[in-house]
């Protein structure tokens, strides 16, 4: 089981901050960091001192790691031109001799669009399966040679398709919870499915569906990898887990139900019921950036016992 750092910067951090849990997030084992790409806040919180855009802060870090994997769950298609997106991750995946990730997805916090300015499309699946088709056939295209696409919402002729990442394949993340259009768009384009803060059972049903599609379209439903996001709330007594469910404002029965919260016993247990239902990673959704500490005993109590 693959165990990766999650962050949602959108809630307040600096890139400072991010750089901080990266560092600890290769020090301490972990597989990968990964960032959600949002630029206002949820929930009860300022997110002071604002937003950080998703792409700089993974080149950056690109440059300041040399182990972990990089990428998003999930850059909004909304926010980006699938051209340019397939530059900007090309280039970084090159700053990062080859470790980057694109999780895409189709957006949908319109109150961030409408704050920024960014226009907020009713045709959104449409869109993402268009950019999901345009930013792979640009990678995929030999140098030398050309790409176009012509399409309801975005239209390229004779792209040198041109910067190429380090990596012969980028891998691409798609997730979500529909039950039809969202496992075939994953059979279509995806290295991975990512499944979001679902149960067990949600999950398993929802993996079935993905394979299923991918079978439907000529691939081993094995072809992909299967994941979670789930957030984390771990401590060595129930006290500290108390102290960090508070601090996140949430509730410990709440997270124990929804999450992987607990003793480190317990979370071991929790990830091997995902593990069941087919998952072979999970992303560890850390809401506190300033608490390595929590990082630490994952590490050395859960992620050792994962092996």
């Amino acid at each position: 089981m693959d165990l990766r750092i999650f962050t949602e910067p959108q809630q307040g951090a600096t890139y400072d901050t991010l750089l901080s849990v990266a560092k600890a997030t290769e020090d301490l084992g972990f597989d990968a960091f990964f960032r959600s790409d949002h630029y206002l806040h949820m929930g009860d919180v300022d997110g002071l001192p604002g937003p950080t855009d998703a792409w700089l802060t993974l080149a950056g870090l690109a440059r300041e790691t040399k182990r972990i994997r990089l990428g998003t769950l999930m850059t909004a298609a909304t926010f980006r031109l699938p051209g340019v997106l397939a530059i900007q991750v090309a280039q970084v995946d090159q700053m990062s001799g080859g470790r980057v990730e694109l999780g895409l997805g189709a957006g949908w916090y319109e109150e961030e669009h409408t704050a920024y300015g960014i226009p907020f499309p009713k045709q959104k699946f449409a869109r993402l399966e268009e950019q999901l088709a345009i930013v792979t056939g640009l990678w995929k295209t030999p140098a030398g040679e050309t790409f176009s696409h012509d399409g309801a919402h975005y239209q390229l002729t004779d792209s040198p398709a041109l910067p190429k990442p380090a990596q012969d394949r980028v891998p691409v993340l798609v997730g979500g919870q529909g039950p039809t259009r969202t496992p075939r768009l994953a059979a279509r384009f995806a290295d991975e499915f990512n499944m979001p803060f679902a149960s067990v059972e949600d999950s398993q049903a929802q993996f079935g569906r993905v394979r299923a599609a991918a079978e439907e379209a000529g691939r081993k439903g094995d072809d992909l990898v299967y994941s979670n996001a789930l957030v984390a709330c771990v401590g060595k007594d129930d006290a500290e887990v108390a102290r960090r469910a508070a601090k996140i404002g949430r509730e410990v029965p709440e997270l124990k139900e929804n999450g992987l919260a607990g003793s480190p016993a317990e979370v071991v247990e929790k990830i091997g019921r995902y593990a069941e239902a087919g998952a072979s990673r999970v992303y560890l959704q850390i809401l506190d950036l300033d608490d390595l500490d929590h990082l630490e005993l994952i590490s050395s109590q859960v992620q050792a016992q994962l092996g």
